[in-house]
């Protein structure tokens, strides 16, 4: 008999397994198999939850983009006009969990993933669709070119993060006044 309420803790207990393992390894190089292991359960249950690695990555995937979402949330709550807006999505992009050693594994493999695989590019699609929407809210009362600006402050979001992710001198704190002096830049604010 299956045990009653144990589907979502299963659940989550293999895709925390999943960050974790991608985070140990670097990359999708793992198995359902060690996944199943680390989350304490048989790798039959973990396909019969997921169905494979790849729907058990995307599973991940989407738990740190709503743990994102929750951290972009919390800093746009607190942020009283359209630049402190901007400003607040550029400190949640650079929080420290985006930061974390596994954390970063998981968006590497979402980005090297996505050029194979049509979900994973889709999930990327919408975590880029949703920051550029943002964006452009928190730009448009304030710049001239919202949607350019809105572009350019994405990329660059992405871009800092990956050289800051993959390098041991910059910093986060480096990427993101980086950021932070690009849209006063675009903005003509002086500093």
């Amino acid at each position: 008999m299956p045990k009653i309420g144990m589907e979502p803790i299963r659940r989550t207990a293999l895709v925390e397994a999943t960050i974790a393992e991608i985070g140990a390894r670097g990359s999708l190089d793992v198995t359902v198999g060690q996944i199943a292991k680390r989350a304490g359960m048989s790798t039959a249950l973990a396909h019969h939850y997921f169905g494979g690695k790849d729907q058990i990555f995307l599973a991940a995937m989407r738990q740190i983009l709503r743990d994102f979402g929750g951290e972009v949330r919390r800093a746009l709550r607190v942020a009283p006009t359209p630049h402190a807006r901007a400003v607040a999505l550029i400190e949640a992009c650079f929080a420290p969990a985006c930061f974390a050693p596994a954390t970063i594994s998981a968006w590497m493999t979402l980005y090297a993933s996505a050029q194979t695989n049509p979900d994973t590019m889709r999930l990327l699609r919408l975590y880029q669709a949703r920051l550029r929407s943002n964006l452009i809210h928190a730009l448009r009362p304030i710049s001239r070119q919202p949607e350019s600006h809105a572009e350019i402050i994405a990329a660059l979001i992405d871009g800092l993060y990956l050289r800051a992710a993959l390098s041991r001198s910059k910093t986060a704190q480096a990427a993101r006044d980086t950021a932070q002096k690009t849209l006063s830049t675009l903005l003509e604010i002086p500093r």
